[in-house]
């Protein structure tokens, strides 16, 4: 493609935060920074100099910096952030006060809610202090099972400001899915909802809370607040009370920020736990805030008053990287239900009502809402938005056509790509930089990525490898928790390329300056030897207008590896071989002819974690014979049924 989809006009390059920051380090270094790709390659030279003024820059809240900036940056892992630091996480995302909103939230049933600056930090204080008269103190656990309800973003920063350590999950996690999780880093305190909306049927939560509550006997309070439903009894849950209870006899006040190291844990995060019980990644207070500073002021592009949106639950790490908006300036914005109650234009009502200056949500999403028909460029007005950010699974090239065809024209679509493993991003957008068709725009500022080769060599622009960190960044994990010596953190990134953070996505950078992501690298394909980005037979398959989703395995058969393709088909179609034909026609003619798949099988559904994502590996070990040692993790864990000792995978 000769042409971008999209370029910044001369006034958006000038008003952007990343360009004011660029002309600070000039002025501070002595640097010429004519473009993007000077300050990405400066700001990996020179760390101990990047980082501090990502800090000066975002005016990060500290009672100290400290002098050094990095120890041991020869380790990884093992590197040392701000070693001497002292900080709050919870005051640098509180630090404005006024009438300005801070929140405002939507659901299902159009309810709104909003807090003020002013009111959010009042409501925090008032439970920040029945928390510590509770006992609550530094390193205590405070876990949360709830909706994406202002009450979350209130139990995290009530919590973080003691010194506690949060983490939630959202209330459709079964009971066993919450227990194993929460059972691992045994929390003094439970927050939970009494019910939920989603798909226009109200879900109660307190038979679930109840067993909860059985099962992890370190909990000395659950903390309950009516969500869907009006508050009633609490039964025979032992130790609950009612949010409003708990808190009824504080009055707003100063609050008491603990200063903490850098490094203190702020949260704790969960791998997707399909493979055995979910592995606990522990996330540091310093650089989480840093991290998510950098990305939201320069990757983003962030202003004060900017109203900031994801899709997410409190399940998905993407609420994490949401609330962080506050420190930046923005307004954040919480939706909980189904996008699409009652039709596919419940965001975009909601966008368009509340002034959506950042609209964040998954490639799912956006491909539901193309397979919908829908054209929110001539139905809504989003003139405001400014951009789109994506993630999830990769931005098919097809999505981003219909984003600018049909939902605006005049907007930075940024893909951008991460993980719960570093709770932020390697790869995203820039305000300053175009937008190539299928490309994720540009490698994250600090983040010394590259594509690696089977052997751990670095691959060139145009060859697919493996997405590897060859530095060490300040949002890379503390540890895991209970992990003597580091050997579970160590066995997840740094097995494959010692010193390395192998990351798991198979990508190649572009000449452009930026990543295409062609899937995970562990469901790369490999028959006869030749490697096979999961991503570009799903772009495919899925372009034809009966597939509504599709997953792609490689089934070990006569000493190879084939192929083979399971798609889920609109309502009422089967698949036949009229259809399997113009699929394999499709994929060979814009791939190549061992993209096409052996076989070409319909399911009824297909299996996915709480946030979204499809599980190949899973059904691979399905279709296989091998256990599957978590089904509590996925959202339609009886999706996987339908892949066993299937006929067709027989011949």
């Amino acid at each position: 493609m000769s042409e971008p989809l999209w370029r910044p006009s001369a006034k958006r390059i000038e008003q952007a935060k990343v360009t004011e920051f660029m002309r600070r380090v000039e002025e501070a270094h002595g640097v010429a920074l004519a473009e993007y790709a000077d300050l990405y390659r400066w700001s990996n030279e020179f760390p101990d100099k990047f980082w501090p003024e990502v800090w000066s820059f975002a005016g990060v809240v500290a009672s100290d910096r400290g002098g050094a900036v990095v120890e041991g940056f020869d380790r990884m892992p093992g590197a040392r952030w701000f070693p001497d630091a002292r900080l709050n996480f919870a005051e640098n995302l509180l630090r404005r006060r006024g009438a300005d909103l801070a929140v405002v939230a939507c659901g299902e049933d159009a309810r709104m809610r909003s807090y003020t600056h002013d009111e959010l930090t009042d409501e925090v204080s008032r439970l920040a202090q029945a928390l510590r008269t509770m006992g609550v103190t530094v390193g205590d656990r405070v876990c949360a099972y709830v909706p994406n309800a202002p009450e979350a973003l209130i139990g995290m920063l009530a919590a973080t400001s003691i010194g506690a350590i949060w983490s939630s999950c959202s209330p459709d996690f079964g009971v066993q899915g919450v227990v194993d999780r929460f059972g691992q880093i045994e929390p003094k305190v439970l927050i939970a909802a009494n019910s939920y909306l989603y798909g226009g049927k109200r879900h109660d939560c307190l038979a679930n809370l109840r067993q909860i509550k059985a099962q992890l006997p370190s909990v000395q309070r659950v903390v309950v607040f009516p969500f869907a439903s009006s508050q009633g009894t609490l039964g025979d849950i032992e130790d609950a009370v009612w949010w409003t209870d708990f808190t009824a006899g504080f009055a707003p006040g100063v609050i008491e920020f603990e200063q903490l190291p850098f490094d203190h844990p702020l949260y704790i995060m969960y791998s997707s736990g399909t493979t055995g019980r979910p592995k606990c990644i522990v996330h540091g207070a310093g650089g989480t805030l840093i991290q998510h500073l950098k990305e939201h002021l320069l990757h983003v592009d962030i202003h004060p008053g900017d109203r900031l949106f994801y899709f997410t639950t409190c399940g998905w790490m993407m609420w994490n990287w949401l609330v962080s908006g506050l420190a930046a300036g923005a307004t954040l914005m919480f939706y909980d239900g189904s996008p699409f109650h009652p039709d596919g234009n419940a965001l975009f009502d909601f966008a368009q009502e509340h002034g959506m200056t950042v609209f964040g949500t998954s490639a799912k999403y956006i491909d539901a809402v193309k397979k919908a028909g829908l054209a929110p460029v001539e139905t809504h007005d989003l003139s405001g938005l400014k951009t789109m950010t994506s993630t999830g699974s990769p931005l098919v090239p097809e999505s981003f056509d219909f984003v600018y065809a049909r939902i605006k024209r005049d907007l930075c679509l940024s893909s951008i790509s991460g993980g719960t493993d570093i709770i932020s991003c390697f790869v995203l957008g820039s305000p300053i930089l175009p937008v190539w068709r299928g490309e994720l725009q540009c490698r994250g500022l600090g983040m010394q990525i590259v594509a690696l080769g089977e052997n751990g060599e670095e691959l060139p622009p145009g060859r697919k490898g493996e997405l590897a960190c060859t530095a060490p960044f300040p949002s890379m994990p503390v540890g895991f928790w209970n992990d003597p010596g580091d050997e579970k953190y160590r066995a997840a990134y740094f097995e494959k390329f010692p010193g390395v953070w192998c990351h798991g996505d198979y990508i190649e950078l572009t000449e452009h300056g930026g990543v295409i992501i062609y899937g995970r690298s562990d469901a790369v394909l490999n028959p006869g030897g030749v490697r096979i980005g999961t991503a570009e037979i799903y772009r495919q398959a899925e372009q034809i207008e009966e597939v509504v989703e599709s997953l792609v395995i490689g089934q070990q058969w006569q000493g190879d590896v084939r192929v083979v393709l399971f798609v889920r088909l609109r309502e009422g179609l089967s698949l036949n071989d009229e259809l399997a034909a113009r699929i394999n026609s499709q994929i060979r003619n814009n791939t190549t002819p061992r993209h096409v798949p052996a076989k070409i099988i319909q399911v009824a559904d297909i299996p996915r974690t709480k946030s979204g994502k499809i599980v190949e590996l899973a059904v691979r070990n399905v279709v296989h014979g091998d256990p599957v040692k978590n089904r509590e993790a996925l959202a339609n864990p009886e999706a996987l049924d339908l892949f066993a000792g299937l006929p067709a995978l027989q011949c």
